[in-house]
Protein backbone atom coordinates (compact mmCIF):
# COMPACT_ATOMS: atom_id res chain seq x y z
CA UNK A 1 0.00 0.00 0.00
CA UNK A 2 3.13 2.15 0.47
CA UNK A 3 4.21 1.93 -2.32
CA UNK A 4 1.03 2.94 -4.48
CA UNK A 5 0.84 5.93 -2.15
CA UNK A 6 4.41 6.98 -3.25
CA UNK A 7 6.14 7.13 0.30
CA UNK A 8 9.01 4.87 -0.99
CA UNK A 9 11.51 6.48 -3.18
CA UNK A 10 11.94 6.00 -7.13
CA UNK A 11 15.25 3.93 -7.96
CA UNK A 12 15.99 6.23 -10.15
CA UNK A 13 16.88 9.87 -9.62
CA UNK A 14 14.61 11.92 -12.11
CA UNK A 15 16.52 14.98 -10.96
CA UNK A 16 19.49 16.62 -12.39
CA UNK A 17 22.45 15.78 -10.10
CA UNK A 18 24.14 19.43 -9.03
CA UNK A 19 25.69 20.91 -6.02
CA UNK A 20 22.21 22.08 -4.34
CA UNK A 21 21.88 18.71 -3.68
CA UNK A 22 25.44 17.94 -1.78
CA UNK A 23 24.44 19.06 1.58
CA UNK A 24 21.49 16.82 2.20
CA UNK A 25 20.39 13.89 4.05
CA UNK A 26 19.84 10.42 2.38
CA UNK A 27 16.05 10.80 3.43
CA UNK A 28 15.78 14.13 2.15
CA UNK A 29 17.23 13.24 -1.11
CA UNK A 30 14.90 10.54 -1.02
CA UNK A 31 12.17 13.09 -1.41
CA UNK A 32 13.82 16.19 -3.14
CA UNK A 33 15.85 14.16 -5.67
CA UNK A 34 13.84 11.11 -5.96
CA UNK A 35 10.86 12.80 -5.87
CA UNK A 36 9.30 10.54 -2.49
CA UNK A 37 6.30 11.67 0.45
CA UNK A 38 6.88 12.00 3.47
CA UNK A 39 4.42 10.59 5.73
CA UNK A 40 1.24 12.53 6.46
CA UNK A 41 1.21 14.60 9.60
CA UNK A 42 5.04 14.07 10.34
CA UNK A 43 7.01 17.15 8.70
CA UNK A 44 8.10 19.89 11.25
CA UNK A 45 5.94 22.74 8.69
CA UNK A 46 2.07 21.00 8.71
CA UNK A 47 1.23 23.05 12.01
CA UNK A 48 3.73 25.59 11.60
CA UNK A 49 2.46 29.30 11.95
CA UNK A 50 4.97 31.93 11.87
CA UNK A 51 5.82 34.45 9.59
CA UNK A 52 8.43 34.41 7.56
CA UNK A 53 9.68 32.94 4.43
CA UNK A 54 9.74 29.23 2.80
CA UNK A 55 13.02 28.35 0.80
CA UNK A 56 13.85 25.35 -1.12
CA UNK A 57 16.06 23.33 1.14
CA UNK A 58 18.15 22.55 -1.81
CA UNK A 59 19.21 25.88 -3.21
CA UNK A 60 17.63 27.95 -0.68
CA UNK A 61 15.43 29.79 -3.02
CA UNK A 62 12.36 31.32 -1.56
CA UNK A 63 8.95 29.74 -2.35
CA UNK A 64 6.21 30.86 -0.39
CA UNK A 65 5.14 33.15 1.99
CA UNK A 66 3.95 32.69 5.25
CA UNK A 67 0.63 34.96 4.81
CA UNK A 68 -0.22 32.37 1.96
CA UNK A 69 -0.21 29.39 4.36
CA UNK A 70 -2.99 27.67 5.52
CA UNK A 71 -4.39 24.38 7.20
CA UNK A 72 -6.32 22.22 4.89
CA UNK A 73 -5.72 19.10 7.70
CA UNK A 74 -4.24 16.80 4.99
CA UNK A 75 -0.98 16.41 6.47
CA UNK A 76 1.16 18.42 4.61
CA UNK A 77 1.97 22.26 4.84
CA UNK A 78 -0.36 23.68 2.74
CA UNK A 79 -0.15 27.50 0.47
CA UNK A 80 -2.17 28.98 -1.71
CA UNK A 81 -0.23 31.19 -3.67
CA UNK A 82 3.81 30.78 -4.72
CA UNK A 83 6.21 33.49 -4.98
CA UNK A 84 6.22 34.36 -8.74
CA UNK A 85 8.70 32.61 -11.25
CA UNK A 86 10.13 30.13 -7.80
CA UNK A 87 7.83 27.26 -9.03
CA UNK A 88 7.45 24.65 -12.40
CA UNK A 89 5.03 22.13 -12.63
CA UNK A 90 5.15 19.35 -14.43
CA UNK A 91 2.13 16.77 -15.15
CA UNK A 92 2.87 13.59 -12.84
CA UNK A 93 1.30 10.05 -13.73
CA UNK A 94 3.18 7.96 -10.99
CA UNK A 95 0.51 7.60 -8.28
CA UNK A 96 -2.23 5.80 -10.97
CA UNK A 97 -3.81 9.21 -11.37
CA UNK A 98 -3.06 12.77 -12.92
CA UNK A 99 -1.36 15.13 -11.26
CA UNK A 100 0.94 17.78 -10.92
CA UNK A 101 4.08 17.80 -9.96
CA UNK A 102 5.36 21.12 -8.27
CA UNK A 103 9.14 22.06 -7.97
CA UNK A 104 11.59 24.44 -7.05
CA UNK A 105 12.31 26.76 -10.23
CA UNK A 106 15.77 27.25 -9.52
CA UNK A 107 17.01 23.31 -9.02
CA UNK A 108 14.22 21.60 -9.91
CA UNK A 109 13.98 19.63 -6.47
CA UNK A 110 10.76 18.08 -6.09
CA UNK A 111 8.66 19.92 -3.32
CA UNK A 112 5.03 17.95 -3.72
CA UNK A 113 2.14 18.29 -5.89
CA UNK A 114 -0.77 21.46 -6.55
CA UNK A 115 -4.92 20.64 -6.38
CA UNK A 116 -6.93 23.09 -8.05
CA UNK A 117 -10.82 23.24 -7.56
CA UNK A 118 -10.99 21.98 -3.93
CA UNK A 119 -12.66 25.21 -2.49
CA UNK A 120 -10.36 25.36 -0.06
CA UNK A 121 -9.46 28.92 0.13
CA UNK A 122 -10.60 32.12 -1.96
CA UNK A 123 -7.51 31.38 -4.53
CA UNK A 124 -9.11 27.74 -5.14
CA UNK A 125 -5.18 26.74 -4.76
CA UNK A 126 -3.76 24.21 -2.69
CA UNK A 127 0.18 23.36 -3.12
CA UNK A 128 0.38 20.48 -0.95
CA UNK A 129 4.03 20.50 0.29
CA UNK A 130 6.71 17.89 1.99
CA UNK A 131 8.19 19.66 5.16
CA UNK A 132 11.45 17.95 4.15
CA UNK A 133 11.72 20.16 0.84
CA UNK A 134 11.43 23.74 3.13
CA UNK A 135 13.36 25.32 4.59
CA UNK A 136 11.57 28.27 7.27
CA UNK A 137 13.52 31.71 7.66
CA UNK A 138 11.36 33.89 10.02
CA UNK A 139 10.74 37.72 9.27
CA UNK A 140 13.25 39.70 10.63
CA UNK A 141 10.44 42.70 11.05
CA UNK A 142 8.11 40.74 14.24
Amino acid sequence: MLLMLGFCQNPKPTTQNTSHFNHLSEFEKSIIVNKGTEAPFSGEYDKHDEDGLYHCKACMSPLFRSADKFNSNCGWPSFDDEIDGAIKRKTDYSAGVVRTEIMCSNCSGHLGHVFEGELLTDKNLRHCVNSISLEFKPSIFN
